[in-house]
């Protein structure tokens, strides 16, 4: 499999990016690899890259999107913060992947289990963490039940993976409301914005 072109770049709609991300993931939870030498592919990208899709997820050492997605040098662009949420950088260089790179399709993945968003469930205060804590705690907020409050903390993993998807909601209205770029790109149909789910007990991820 050759690294992305232009003119294979161009090819591709949103749908066929989803698409494309979709197959790789179920490759990986089958053990599978496409035909790629990556080697190969890096002097194929030396020139120039042509991802087809940019994708926002968390730091967590489990949720590599090249991994979990199968894909090679050049095919997608990897934001990674802890929480997986925006701010103007990232809102900055997601306009960057897609208004002036090309990229058709902007995925926000959160996951199962995640650390940040434990931290915000359980309100952790830990120097410049703190602050990182602060953008998750709204995603804490939203979601309404269980109302008892010895229910709403870490311990109970079925309310931290609410949480953690309502973030990816959260932030994927977020991306809106914050980019003129982005929302008009979208509205123009030379985008989709998706949210994603990874479980990392199968590897599995659940688009919505």
């Amino acid at each position: 499999m050759k690294a992305h072109t232009k003119e294979t770049q161009d090819a591709m709609t949103s749908n066929s990016a989803l698409k494309a991300l979709v197959e790789g993931n179920q490759r990986f939870q089958n053990n599978l690899k496409a035909d790629r030498n990556l080697l190969q592919q890096v002097t194929q990208t030396a020139n120039g890259q042509f991802p087809f899709a940019t994708i926002l997820s968390c730091i967590d050492s489990r949720v590599s999107s090249e991994l979990i997605f199968d894909q090679g040098m050049g095919d997608i662009f990897s934001i990674r913060i802890a929480g997986n949420f925006v701010n103007e950088d990232i809102l900055g260089s997601m306009e960057f992947a897609c208004k002036l790179a090309g990229t058709k399709l902007l995925v926000v993945l959160g996951h199962t289990a995640c650390g940040a968003v434990k931290g915000a469930c359980d309100h952790a205060r830990l120097g410049n963490l703190t602050a990182l804590i602060n953008k998750i705690e709204p995603a804490v907020e939203a979601v309404k039940e269980p109302k008892d409050d010895a229910l709403r903390n870490s311990k109970n993993i079925d309310f931290v993976n609410e949480v953690a998807e309502k973030n990816v909601i959260m932030t994927i209205d977020n991306i809106r409301s914050s980019s003129e770029v982005l929302a008009e790109m979208e509205n123009n149909g030379e985008i989709k914005i998706v949210g994603g789910m990874y479980d990392i007990k199968t590897g599995g991820v659940k688009f919505f």
